[in-house]
């Protein structure tokens, strides 16, 4: 943990302002395009249907993890860490649920739409409910686990956020791992791919492929895999020596998640555009429904 005052080991004082910097922008653009379409979903109708109901509940733990990074980034641009060890837990919780909901969300999303395109039926309100449940309910118990003792959560090297421990590397640290990685990243991510490449092969045949089909498994991989590939590599070797400048490389990836899902799955659509302009013109929209 950074001291008051102190720079952290491994960093100077410009690297600690740009880590700062990068984790602040990272995290105004995540909340402010995440609350932008949270408040669609209220001001628009339209929009509360099952299928958005999938999409809420990513822009939901998306902006958890945006909120963990403004958090990180107030503390880092102080230089120090004023919230002692519980606090490093509560954050790593916090991160740590909303990271594995907004990826879980990710995987929802594809079978959703896989359902949608492929079986020609809508999504119904019962399965769609269960679903988020499900990915929140799962997401706080693996959250959870760390706290009860299967897993540790510790400071980054930045000293200035809190992350599941990897700096040990024993029995303990491995068995979560691969139990947490195998239901939490693989798995979501098997699903993401299958629905998405089945949903291809079918819309492709009668020319109505209207979805990205590669983005959603990209920004899984793109986001999540540095970090994937830290903890993995903690199984094998000490990452202790590794810079902890290069150390810090996944959890700023990991930040950019928020925006390019908000990108992707709300901004591009047009329903949600009206809701955003809804919510930036009032006035505006209220004289569009006169109309």
């Amino acid at each position: 943990m950074a001291e008051s005052g102190s720079l952290p080991t491994g960093f100077g004082e410009l690297e600690v302002l740009a880590v700062g910097t990068v984790l602040l922008v990272e995290a105004l653009t995540g909340l402010c395009l995440n609350s932008f379409t949270i408040l669609s979903f209220c001001k628009m109708p339209e929009l509360r249907t099952p299928t958005h109901l999938l999409v809420l509940s990513l822009a939901l733990a998306d902006s958890g993890i945006s909120l963990n990074a403004l958090v990180a980034a107030t503390a880092s641009l102080r230089r120090s860490w004023t919230y002692g060890s519980d606090g490093c837990q509560a954050h790593g919780f916090q991160g740590f649920v909303t990271a594995l909901a907004s990826i879980c969300s990710t995987a929802a999303i594809a079978w959703g739409r896989y359902h949608h395109y492929c079986t020609r039926s809508q999504l119904a309100w019962n399965t769609a409910i269960s679903l988020v449940i499900c990915v929140w309910l799962s997401s706080a118990f693996w959250a959870a686990l760390p706290l009860l003792g299967w897993g540790r959560y510790d400071y980054e090297p930045l000293g200035t956020c809190c992350t599941l421990d990897y700096s040990r590397g024993d029995r303990n640290f491995i068995s979560f791992l691969f139990t947490m990685a195998f239901f939490n990243f693989f798995l979501p991510l098997f699903i993401t791919v299958i629905s998405y490449q089945l949903m291809e092969q079918k819309l492709r045949k009668t020319g109505h492929l209207q979805v990205n089909t590669t983005l959603p498994a990209r920004t899984l991989l793109f986001g999540w895999g540095p970090y994937a590939l830290l903890y993995l590599s903690a199984t094998i070797v000490d990452v202790s020596s590794t810079s902890p400048k290069l150390r810090m490389v996944p959890a700023l990836i990991a930040k950019t998640v928020p925006t390019i899902n908000a990108i992707n799955y709300a901004l591009g659509s047009e329903m949600v555009h009206k809701g955003i302009w809804q919510c930036l013109s009032p006035q505006r929209s209220e004289r569009d429904r006169a109309r």
